[in-house]
């Protein structure tokens, strides 16, 4: 149960600070932070969870990572369905969280975004569905990629916090335009259900593409990682 609740409270902070970062303050009048901004708010998310939980759960705040993580042989199947319950249980907590503060200034409206995932009419840079689709299977395959060679018994000890922390500020840098990134199931579903309409229609892509990549890139490194060292 510890280990659920860490990542109740890991994802809670993730979405919290994360699409809290873009709700709240990307715009904010003369001193917005930006999408440079709002990419490093959901690094540290994870850089900071990942050093006080990382030894309760693995820090995964994520179902594609957790699934990821399966698929590359370092996580249980019997701990699937809970980590995903307790990770999409805690986003969604959070996102009520941001919801009630956010709809405390004048004009809020939550049909408007409120940080949600989409494409096509619904991607901040009017991306198609073909796009965002490559774009959040490509960045979870890397972010898997990251996540396992750092976590790797043969790298560098104590590093992969910032490794994984930075690698999720650059997945965001590249491709907030095309998706409002998601490669987080989780992230995505903690605000769709708040916006409901659009959101939740388009939500299936952004559970699918996510779980393919976070697959592919268990893959890729289950490949790389049993090369030998003097290859």
């Amino acid at each position: 149960m510890k280990q659920y609740g860490a990542e109740f409270f890991g994802t809670f902070w993730l979405v919290l600070g994360g699409c809290g970062s873009a709700v709240l303050a990307a715009a904010f009048p003369d001193v917005g932070i930006g999408l440079l901004g709002v990419s490093c708010a959901f690094g540290l998310t994870v850089l900071t969870m990942a050093f006080a939980i990382g030894h309760i759960s693995g820090c995964h705040l994520n179902p594609a990572v957790s699934i990821g993580l399966w698929a590359g042989g370092r996580f249980p199947a019997n701990k699937l369905a809970p980590y995903i319950a307790a990770q999409v249980l805690g986003g969604i907590v959070a996102g009520g969280v941001l919801y009630l503060i956010a709809s405390g200034k004048a004009g809020f409206d939550v049909t408007a975004g409120f940080a949600s995932n989409g494409y096509g009419e619904h991607s901040p840079g009017g991306y198609s569905l073909l796009s965002a689709l490559i774009s959040e299977v490509v960045m979870t395959m890397m972010f898997l990629l990251v996540i396992l060679g750092a976590t790797d018994a043969r790298a560098p000890q104590g590093f992969a916090p910032i490794a994984i922390g930075l690698c999720l500020t650059l997945i965001h840098l590249i491709s907030i335009p095309v998706t409002n990134t998601s490669v987080n199931p989780a992230r995505s579903m903690a605000t769709a259900v708040y916006v409901g309409d659009w959101a939740l229609a388009q939500l299936w892509l952004f559970w699918l593409a996510p779980i393919v990549g976070a697959v592919m890139g268990a893959y890729v490194y289950k490949f790389l990682g049993s090369i030998d060292s003097d290859s």
